[in-house]
């Protein structure tokens, strides 16, 4: 195998694929390739990964490797940290197998992941599986006890315009298939009109829909300059001791609609959480972390605040994660067929029963009786 392209490097992939252009080499630094990184890789159609680290480490079957194999995106993996102190960005280089050229000087080796590899990756993966989720549970249930007043006492809910009274919402994260499950709820929104809450990337997905976010949430780490300047309104995900890192970014762009909600948790469990508490009738979500490997691929040990606000919104909550799959028929040309009989069955009908249809039928039976001799 030999490939040579221009580069585009760096530590966060999510931030790399905004900018990375088909037939270029990504170079990241992404210990086990989620889902949503390779899907993104994948759909701007690199010509190779180079992956400073492991991207199966054995912790969870993740399925991001197995995603770039079936596109035909070769992963060079393992080559290790230094590779980001000697490329920067638009160099060129040139992979001969596992072997990594700039300017015909080896400055990498890594692992090739075969697709055989990566299946045998994937099963000792599964054997850890069960050790893992044990640990899961208990991180999970550990800052649950902790972070439980949060959810009983009153919070600090952010004094936005945004009017959720007798109205629905929509939460719209990043994640798993978020696309694919807002393309088959669009007439929802169009019937409805529900609030639109955008939680980071998630507001990008919505823009992408021609839809305009009513509601920015999050840390605005991974959300486009494009979406903020759109947004109705920016609820800034901040830590509870007050700390808010998208602040600088929001003040940067001189926006001055963004509203700070301290809280713990992740920012899609406080965008759900906005949306309960300024009294929306219902809150449909799309794309959102419920499950042990959705959070193990967003670095997290547990997902303590995820469960306690859904047992306090659970009434009103819709998720509509995967919705997609729910029903999903191929067209068949019979279809077509069916209509058109169905649409002839009363045509004929009428037609049978007109005068005029009536008399050309007593001419074709005269002419019949007497061709046959009656």
């Amino acid at each position: 195998m030999q490939i040579t392209g221009s580069i585009k490097i760096d530590v966060k992939t999510k931030n790399l694929v905004k900018r990375i252009k088909p037939g270029e080499i990504a170079v990241i630094d992404h210990l086990d390739i989620d889902e949503i990184a390779a899907e993104s890789l994948s759909e701007k159609k690199v010509l190779a990964v180079i992956n400073a680290n492991k991207s199966i480490s054995g912790k969870y079957p993740n399925l991001g490797p197995l995603i770039l194999n079936k596109a035909g995106i070769p992963i060079i993996d393992d080559v290790g940290k230094k590779i980001f102190e000697v490329l920067k960005e638009n160099d060129k280089v040139t992979i001969i197998d596992n072997e990594i050229y700039k300017d015909n000087s080896l400055i990498a080796k890594g692992k090739i992941l075969t697709h055989d590899i990566i299946k045998y990756k994937m099963e000792e993966c599964k054997e850890n599986l069960e050790i893992e989720l044990n640990n899961f549970i208990e991180n999970t249930l550990e800052y649950a006890k902790r972070e439980k007043s949060f959810i009983i006492s009153d919070m600090n809910i952010p004094d936005i315009k945004t009017n959720f009274k007798d109205r629905q919402s929509l939460v719209v994260v990043r994640g798993k298939d978020y696309k694919e499950d807002l393309f088959t709820i669009k007439q929802y929104i169009r019937d409805v009109k529900p609030v639109l809450i955008g939680v980071d990337g998630g507001a990008d997905a919505l823009l992408e829909f021609g839809l305009k976010p009513d509601i920015i949430v999050g840390d605005m780490d991974s959300v486009s300059d494009k979406a903020l300047k759109q947004a109705g309104e920016i609820v800034i995900h901040a830590y509870p001791d007050g700390r808010a890192p998208g602040l600088d970014r929001i003040k940067t762009l001189n926006l001055e609609k963004a509203h700070i909600f301290k809280a713990p948790g992740t920012s899609e469990d406080i965008a759900m959480l906005l949306a309960f508490e300024k009294g929306a009738d219902l809150i449909v979500a799309v794309g959102t972390h419920s499950s042990m490997i959705d959070f193990l691929e967003k670095g997290r040990k547990g997902m303590s605040s995820t469960f306690l606000v859904r047992l306090k919104i659970g009434s009103k909550l819709i998720d509509a994660k995967g919705v997609n799959k729910l029903y999903r028929e191929n067209f068949k040309i019979s279809y077509i067929f069916g209509i058109i009989f169905s649409a002839m069955i009363p045509l004929g009908v009428i037609a049978y029963f007109s005068p005029p249809t009536q008399r050309l039928m007593k001419l074709l039976e005269l002419k019949l009786r007497l061709l046959l001799g009656f």
